[in-house]
């Protein structure tokens, strides 16, 4: 049979990324429609509100302006996570934080200076101040490009933090309107199965039973298809990543307050706060590990962290169940979004591993049954490895940590929690600097530049041969390069709530 109707099962960031995605792909089909069933009861999550910069080339990709994006979602410029206390205070002080940039040197200059600043580290600045003047530019909190840098390109590499609501309506009118997605309201009641155990129709409390040849689970923690109709397993990694919950707040800013270009990610005794910055708001959110600390501990945290700042609001809190579906297409039905699982927040994972799903589904998008069981060992082949080294990187942030000032860092640490993977690479990183072909597929979603700026921001320890001398003289120059580079940029680019102030007013030069 021919696949020609397609249902998209939930709407917020991942049903309208999905749907943007396919309808780009079979636009030009038209005998494929494509319809998103929405539940009129059900709010989204509405916490994710990090980016990595592969969300530009998205947004390019679906033709949405980015000045309109920055108006109506209320973005403001993402160009690192700045983490904070995740080393021992006691030994680092309060310049106790580092950076990681998303601008990054040519992989043989961040060979060259890795091993510069391995040598001579305690002569130097900080690591990622020497890679990149991206280091600068967001500790003075200044914006990645000017007023006359065309949408979407930049002196400096940078992705956004966005308004979750704003964002999927924004996609939403996209879908609708270049695609032709077709958008109903209404609850799935039930979900009816062939004798091959594929998805036959769906009961609708408003609409019947409507009848689809692909289904594509975007329903959220709920997972009406993928877990409670198809009842694939979950593979459950709260062993590794220890946090569980989360209390989330959003906090009223001044009209003229700084915007942070970046994240911030302070750590606890128990996990981490995530504090990011838009335009009139602050999103931010404790997490934390219910087996480390108690839920009156963590409210009593985020009101010392909130200060003054917290006046009268109310914290929700949002239970994580950490892991991932074992199969993320089965039969004729594929999850994406919180419906394949979900990890934690850190290093806006869920966003980026949802665009990157649905990318490589449109890419490969069955036009008839006969090429399910192909598509489907690949679709998962991929992803199931793509999920695991998003665990090891996450993982990699806590397990190097040098604190014990609590349970939840030394467990951490402790090797039943450290995927074998990661422990192989972190065995081999004690005696070579990481190169590219660590990281040999294309489906890690992170890369040799994302690892070392945590590696070396966080002090971890390569053991160099003595021979480095011809090494540091190419350094230096490298070095003296970065620095004018850096005092250009600092001249010249404005502040962040200006440039964003101005592209509300005038917009950006369009591509």
């Amino acid at each position: 049979m021919d696949i020609k109707k397609v249902a998209i099962i939930g709407g917020g960031t991942a049903g309208w990324l999905a749907a943007n995605h396919l309808g780009k792909a079979l636009c030009n089909k038209d005998d494929i429609s494509i319809t998103l069933i929405e539940s009129p009861d059900v709010p989204p999550i509405g916490v994710g509100e990090g980016t990595v910069p592969d969300i530009k080339k998205t947004l390019l990709s679906f033709g949405i302006s980015e000045t309109d994006f920055i108006r109506e979602c209320d973005a403001t410029f993402k160009q690192s996570i700045k983490f904070v206390n995740w080393m021992d205070k006691k030994e680092h002080g309060e310049n106790n934080f580092f950076h990681h940039l998303f601008d990054v040197p040519l992989r043989n200059e961040a060979n060259l200076l890795t091993s510069h600043w391995l040598s001579e580290k305690k002569d130097v600045c900080c690591y990622a101040e020497m890679l990149s003047s991206q280091h600068k530019i967001c500790e003075e909190g200044l914006a990645p490009k000017s007023i006359t840098t065309p949408e979407y390109q930049g002196d400096l590499a940078y992705a956004y933090h966005l308004n979750a609501a704003k964002f999927a309506k924004l996609l939403a009118s996209n879908a609708k309107s270049k695609y032709f997605v077709k958008h109903l309201l209404a609850n799935i009641t039930g979900v009816n199965l062939s004798e091959d155990g594929s998805i036959f129709s769906l009961t609708t409390d408003s609409q019947g039973e409507l009848e689809f040849d692909f289904y594509i689970d975007c329903s959220g923690f709920d997972s009406i298809l993928i877990n409670k109709a198809l009842k694939v397993p979950f593979k459950d990694v709260s062993k590794t990543l220890l946090v569980n919950r989360a209390l989330v707040v959003q906090v009223p800013t001044a009209a003229d307050a700084e915007i942070p270009p970046y994240t911030v990610a302070t750590a606890h005794q128990a996990g981490w706060i995530w504090d990011i910055a838009l335009s009139s708001r602050r999103g931010v959110g404790l997490v934390y590990s219910s087996s480390h600390m108690s839920d009156e501990e963590a409210e009593e945290k985020l009101d010392n962290y909130l200060g003054e700042s917290k006046q009268n609001l109310t914290y929700r809190t949002i239970p994580m169940k950490i892991g991932y579906r074992e199969k993320f297409w089965h039969k004729n039905c594929v999850a994406l979004g919180l419906a394949q699982g979900f990890l934690e927040p850190l290093e806006a994972t869920s966003i980026l591993l949802t665009d990157f799903s649905a990318e490589i589904l449109a890419q490969r998008f069955p036009s008839s049954t006969a090429q399910l069981a192909q598509l489907e060992k690949r679709f998962n082949h991929s992803m199931v490895y793509a999920w695991d080294r998003v665990v090891d990187f996450i993982k990699l942030h806590y397990c190097i940590s040098d604190r014990t000032d609590s349970e939840f860092w030394v467990d951490n640490k402790k090797s039943a929690t450290i995927p074998m993977s990661l422990q192989e690479k972190l065995a081999l990183w004690e005696s070579y600097i990481p190169i590219s072909d660590d990281f040999f597929s294309h489906f890690e979603v992170f890369f040799l530049e994302n690892f070392l700026f945590v590696l070396y921001g966080m002090g971890f320890k390569t053991k160099l041969k003595n021979d480095r001398l011809p090494v540091c003289k190419t350094s230096l120059a490298m070095i003296n390069q970065r620095k004018e580079i850096t005092n250009h940029l600092q001249k010249m680019l404005p502040r962040h709530r200006d440039l964003l102030d101005t592209i509300k007013q005038f917009g950006l030069q369009s591509l």
